[in-house]
């Protein structure tokens, strides 16, 4: 888990608890102290200053852990290692990824914008860079989102039936599978002629949206099919909301404290890395529940 000592930490550490209601966990914390000036080489830093940097570093390592704690996270489920707490005066995304392959991570959980709408995501500097280049999933939680005492209760895919949505799906269906929920796999649609505004309006919205849905009942059942190849057991749904814009889209949906929505990055990223594409980018902006990001 990545940490601020702000909202945006407040924010994972509630998503972390969440998640250890639903099945054991390990958690590291991770942060990140940046200073304002490049340090040359040979130099060595004044004494004030490291003096100032061990502080700092043990009062965000105790923020961090209290967070967790009050969130409800175990103490069993602390990594009983410090904290990681780097300075660095270069990249803070290539610090926070070495933390996680040194972790060995397998999510690595961020925090929105403090300046989000109530439970809605709003992507920060750091976090944009992350869903950019990141080799391993990230878990992005919405501002004062309510989520269930009981953990995550379903599992939602955003599927479309690209490259993408198979790889989401496979970890979708895996993850309901494991925590014995059901899975529901959806799709979005903003009406009108494209997924953005348009200066000249389009009249023949009504019998395109009616076709489109059409189809995405179609690759919606397409997708229950492999996720029932790959977990026979699994109750699976399928949903397609339409409305004016994305939020209608997503809102067209009901959606519970326990839903917890998977996507897949897109194909235009390294392999093995996120790389978020505009229509997942608006998807994360709008969703009222905590997402998951997994790399192609």
């Amino acid at each position: 888990m990545t940490w601020r000592p702000e909202s945006a930490g407040e924010e994972a550490a509630q998503y972390v608890a969440w998640l250890s209601r639903t099945q054991p966990l390990i958690v590291r914390t991770a942060t990140v102290i940046s200073r304002v000036w490049t340090q040359q080489p040979g130099s060595r830093e004044n004494e004030e200053f490291s003096q100032w940097i061990e502080a700092e570093s043990a009062a965000c390592a105790a923020s961090a852990q209290q967070a967790l704690l009050d969130a409800g996270v175990p103490s069993s489920m602390l990594d009983s290692e410090i904290p990681s707490v780097v300075s660095t005066d270069h990249s803070e995304t290539s610090v926070l990824i070495d933390a996680a392959k040194d972790f060995s991570a397998d999510l690595m959980l961020l925090g929105s914008h403090p300046a989000a709408p109530r439970g809605r995501f709003r992507i920060g500097s750091t976090a944009d860079a992350l869903l950019h280049c990141s080799p391993v999933p990230l878990g992005l939680a919405p501002r004062d989102a309510k989520l269930s005492k009981r953990g995550v209760t379903r599992v939602n895919c955003s599927y479309v039936d690209t490259e993408q949505s198979h790889q989401a799906l496979r970890h979708a269906a895996d993850l309901a599978a494991r925590w014995n929920v059901p899975l529901r796999l959806v799709a979005f649609s903003p009406r009108g002629a494209t997924m953005y505004p348009t200066a000249v309006p389009f009249s023949g919205n009504y019998d395109m949206m009616v076709e489109w849905r059409e189809q995405a009942l179609a690759l919606l059942d397409r997708g229950k099919d492999r996720a029932l190849a790959r977990h026979p057991e699994l109750h699976v749904q399928t949903e397609a909301g339409a409305g004016y814009g994305w939020s209608g889209a997503i809102n067209d949906m009901k959606w519970k404290k326990g839903d917890l929505l998977i996507m897949g990055s897109s194909v235009l990223g390294d392999f093995n890395r996120v790389f978020i594409g505009p229509s997942t980018n608006q998807i994360l902006r709008h969703s009222p529940v905590p997402v998951l990001i997994s790399p192609v």
